[in-house]
């Protein structure tokens, strides 16, 4: 695609830009910037150019709260009504928050996400086209193909929810989709179906799973067959196949543990958590101090956002977890934080504000760094439970082990039916708050947006309180760059 090509220099010419001699390139690592040629020539080589795509999840594409996926996440919750924004501060979120910016083609936070997206996408094209030419055990070939078709999937999967029209389950779904990018091209492409999309995501995943299969990677920044098997879960919930949705969450959980509740309220900064499935890590050479998770997300980093506007939980959903439950103890009602953990502060010129988070805590008032959590095996129970909950058979079962382990005096459900499936699209919201679920939540379950009767504040978001399901706002435009660059493209109304 043309404009893809514009913002991330798509085709394999142009996509792996050269950065020196030979020796540099081999102690680059990871990197996002390599030579062509070098880039295939053998499998370990293939491997910096997937470490490549783990740091485009978090790396600094621009201003900075153009901080890769893990900004995305913060869109995608600002987007909702659980995340409250307290003051304007120094401005960052509060336009996409009053939702203004994914509804203006002309947004430099509209058109970030789509070239992160594609350019993760074409990135993953770059190993699975060149693979087979690579020198090296076929067993690393796999494991990168592997990843590369998995971080494929993940990003057509972001960028359809975000820009089409939702997937209606039992529907025809020939709404417009996205350009599948599945080779790096320069050609201009036209969007595929909704269906079409989702079928080449599932093809990918597929195809991920088998070439993961005993794959044991370095660290949970790298895609395994579990992550696979997550990301398998997390698409067939959207598209409303239940039973493959809940195996699937089975399957992609069985090596992982549920944290325990002193783990839970330890920060949330540390991708080796035996809960943890998949996460972004920084070391102390990589990120960027006004662009990392951290920077926005924690209660303690020393920045003007944060010291201006910390980040609340909606009132009106912090009320409802019973006070039993570890997850009610990481937001603080009065904005004191009595409980924060041994060894961090927040700094007197903090503001306060009621309901803010603790949740996420960086490495120190100085050092914004704290690793990014992609997927947990919470969300794996959370999945399982609704779906099963669906079919009307096994949900309440399924919640038990997640609601329990949060919450010691939590009995099963006797709920059934439509009050059972709110019961755990509820618990989601508890245990996934701040994690990037929202608005993909309401979108799905076709369901309105209403922040009213909470701690928001009207005049900061432009009293957008409100926005009824199947609104026209809930697809994200095409960013206009690419309409102007690509004839075969059209823009959402």
């Amino acid at each position: 695609m043309k404009q893809i090509l514009k913002f991330i220099s798509l085709p394999l010419l142009l996509l792996l830009v050269l950065t020196g001699c030979e020796k540099e390139f081999l102690n680059e690592v990871p990197t996002t910037g390599v030579a062509a040629s070098s880039a295939v020539s053998t499998t370990d080589n293939l491997f910096l150019v997937v470490n490549g795509i783990h740091r485009l999840m978090y790396e600094r594409q621009g201003s900075n709260g153009e901080g890769g996926y893990s900004a995305m996440m913060i869109q995608h919750d600002a987007l909702g009504e659980d995340l409250v924004m307290n003051a304007r501060s120094n401005g960052w979120w509060i336009s996409m928050a009053s939702w203004n910016d994914h509804t203006n083609a002309t947004d430099s936070d509209n058109r970030f996400g789509w070239r992160v997206l594609y350019k993760i996408i074409n990135n993953a094209n770059i190993v699975i086209e060149g693979a087979d030419e690579a020198t090296g055990p076929d067993a690393q070939r796999k494991a990168a193909v592997g990843q590369a078709l998995a971080y494929r999937a993940f990003a057509h999967f972001t960028l359809v929810q975000r820009h089409a029209i939702r997937y209606t389950p039992g529907g025809n779904n020939t709404q417009p989709g996205i350009p599948l990018v599945l080779t790096a091209t320069t050609e201009g492409q036209s969007r595929a179906t909704v269906e079409e999309v989702y079928a080449q995501i599932n093809q990918d995943l597929d195809d991920a799973i088998a070439n993961l299969e005993g794959y044991v990677r370095p660290n949970n920044s790298h895609i395994d067959e579990f992550v696979a098997k997550g990301l398998k879960a997390r698409v067939n919930l959207v598209q409303g196949n239940w039973a493959v949705a809940a195996d699937f969450a089975i399957q992609a959980r069985a090596d992982f543990e549920l944290m325990s509740n002193d783990e839970y309220l330890a920060g949330f900064n540390d991708y080796s958590n035996r809960e943890w499935m998949w996460g972004g890590f920084y070391n102390e050479e990589q990120g960027s101090l006004f662009t990392n998770f951290g920077a926005w997300m924690s209660r303690n980093f020393n920045s003007t956002n944060i010291r201006g506007n910390p980040k609340s939980i909606s009132k009106v959903l912090h009320d409802q977890i019973p006070t039993t439950d570890v997850r009610s103890l990481v937001f603080s009602p009065d904005g004191s934080h009595p409980n924060l953990p041994a060894g961090y502060v927040i700094p007197s010129n903090f503001a306060r504000f009621p309901y803010t988070s603790q949740k996420f805590l960086s490495f120190d008032t100085g050092d914004s760094r704290g690793d990014v959590p992609y997927m947990r095996a919470a969300e794996m129970y959370l999945i399982e439970a609704e779906a099963k909950a669906r079919m009307g058979t096994g949900g309440a079962e399924a919640l038990l082990p997640l609601a329990q382990n949060r919450d010691a005096a939590y009995t099963l459900s006797t709920n059934t039916g439509q009050a059972l499936i709110d019961e755990i699209l509820l618990q989601r919201r508890w245990e996934l708050w701040g994690e990037g679920f929202r608005f993909f939540d309401l979108k799905r379950t076709d369901a309105a947006l209403d922040r009213t009767g909470s701690n928001h504040v009207p005049a900061l978001l432009g009293n957008l309180l409100q926005v009824p399901a199947g609104d026209s706002r809930w697809q994200w435009l095409i960013p206009m760059a690419e309409i102007d660059a690509n004839p075969n493209i059209t823009q959402n109304p």
